[in-house]
């Protein structure tokens, strides 16, 4: 009797860890019986079936607005996904989208925090992702009153004027070759030396140290549309130290803020007070920036990590995505040679053998607007607008949605949504020309640049570039594909990131030069 229960004792002990789980699934288990759940009274969103730990995550692809459409189509255009332990609102219709940002603007004004973010962006001091409130309304400010004012919008003319002369020539060199050019390239680097220009006062492409500054804003901007899996499944965070991801972030803060400080360092030996003279409508970024920095009289009091996640906030936003739009729109008219042609003669036609293109000659050209605005609907620069965050808890739709939601708006499936738009997978400018619908974030049905308060300030700064470029290498120049190809064969993959380029860089050869 005595070694029965001996043998007893020693298969207890021997077992302990498995009674041990046994025993806390089946108190668990008891208590999930016993016990509502905190959302048993709530009506959430429809939602797809999650695995445990993962929750959605493995039903997203690399191409996240695709997956996010072909979900939406199955389960709503508001729907509850969980990625790990963050419960995530994806918006995936006009209506919806107007109900996050007009209807409960100010209950999601705040953007989700990520590590990633805070180590990149100077713990979120830049007006992309800085918490909503008073120190969001000066960064607003600085921006709508400062930066970005129209008046402001129009003193960097000359520079956009300047660059796109030296792309021009370029492309006539190309042209007299016949050689084949990579657009892709072109739009982007021009894209940069505007933006550097109207940031720095001077560009940063040639030698070491503009050749490593253009790496790291790339590395920069592909460090923001990472997926960090640690933040939605923390007992993971392990990998992003393991796979080197996390020194690649820290790499990378400390080179730009290393390369930020010596401009701020430049332009401050050079004089703030009165950088250009008496003019300041040459004033660069910095130097408005500068001057808000040393005068204490504004009210508004920004540091030195506020002016450089400022300037980063500038390059994310004002290359990366302007030069995807030209890169597609192009795709687009070497693909459909009757809108090509269409914007040509609108273009020769209003300048009449003139050879500069104003302000004045840009706003006459409706066909030209519509392109780009077709463009932006058929190939959202950012698929999915940049993530909010609920402040508290909020009812949308009939839904409840709890404090902490991420809430992710898909501005591409919205543009391709067909309740809203007539034969939305093709490419037709002419749904524009006798239309009201803007891109200012009043439509909700294009929002490219979304909406409310935290909407892009930058619209007529890019636009600007935009129409400028496009309407340059139509006049001057006619195009086709390089060896023969016809437009119907031309690849329109997508390669992933936050703003969506080709995946495929966009060759094309000027055939006849007008200049």
């Amino acid at each position: 009797m005595s070694s029965c229960k001996q043998q007893m004792a020693e298969f207890l002990l021997q077992n302990s860890f498995l009674f041990t789980i046994i025993t806390t699934f089946l108190i668990w288990f008891l208590i999930k019986r016993l016990l509502p759940l905190p959302t048993a009274n709530k009506n959430l969103p429809p939602s797809p079936t999650k695995l445990p730990i993962l929750g959605n995550l493995h039903q997203i692809g690399t191409l996240p607005h695709h997956s996010f459409q072909s979900l939406a189509k199955k389960h709503g255009p508001l729907m509850l996904l969980h990625f790990g332990k963050v419960p995530t609102l994806v918006v995936s219709s006009a209506d919806a989208a107007r109900e996050i940002m007009k209807t409960h603007d100010v209950i999601f004004a705040n953007r989700p925090e990520t590590s990633v973010i805070r180590r990149l962006l100077y713990d979120m001091k830049d007006l992309s992702v800085a918490p909503y409130g008073e120190y969001w309304r000066q960064l607003k400010s600085i921006f709508v009153l400062q930066l970005l004012s129209n008046k402001r919008v129009q003193s960097f003319n000359v520079i956009r004027e300047e660059e796109t002369a030296l792309m021009m020539e370029k492309i006539k060199e190309s042209c007299l070759s016949s050689s084949p050019l990579n657009l892709s390239d072109m739009f982007m680097a021009i894209t940069n030396d505007i933006v550097c220009r109207s940031a720095f006062g001077r560009k940063y492409r040639d030698g070491a140290i503009g050749e490593k500054f253009l790496k790291l804003i790339s590395e920069f901007l592909g460090l923001l549309g990472s997926i960090n899996v640690g933040e939605f499944i923390p007992w993971l965070a392990w990998v992003s130290r393991v796979n080197g991801f996390d020194a690649r972030v820290d790499y990378v803060a400390k080179e730009l803020d290393e390369f930020l400080e010596g401009v701020i360092e430049e332009h401050l030996e050079n004089g703030v007070e009165n950088p250009s003279g008496n003019d300041e409508s040459k004033e660069n970024f910095v130097d408005i920036l500068l001057r808000i920095y040393k005068d204490n009289t504004t009210g508004v009091s920004i540091d030195r990590d506020s002016i450089k996640s400022i300037i980063l906030d500038v390059f994310a936003a004002g290359t990366d995505t302007t030069s995807t739009v030209l890169e597609w729109a192009m795709a687009e008219l070497l693909r459909h040679p009757i809108v090509m042609k269409k914007l040509q003669n609108e273009v020769r036609g209003i300048l009449n053998g003139k050879q500069d293109i104003t302000d004045v000659d840009l706003e006459k050209m409706h066909y030209l607007k519509a392109v780009v605005k077709e463009t932006l609907r058929y190939h959202t620069p950012i698929p999915l607008l940049v993530a909010r965050e609920a402040r508290k808890d909020v009812n949308v739709m009939g839904y409840d949605i709890a404090a902490g939601t991420m809430v992710m708006t898909n501005a591409w499936a919205i543009g391709r949504d067909p309740l809203y738009w007539d034969e939305p997978e093709k490419f037709q400018p002419e749904r524009f020309l006798n239309s009201s619908i803007d891109i200012k974030g009043l439509d909700f049905q294009l929002i490219p640049f979304g909406a409310g308060r935290r909407g892009c300030p930058g619209i007529s700064f890019a636009m600007a570039t935009n129409e400028l470029v496009l309407a340059s290498i139509v006049q001057k120049f006619d195009w086709e594909l390089p060896n023969g190809a016809k437009g119907e064969d031309l690849d329109m993959s997508e390669r992933p990131g936050v703003s969506i380029h080709r995946k495929v860089p966009l060759m094309a050869v000027a055939t006849q030069c007008y200049f």
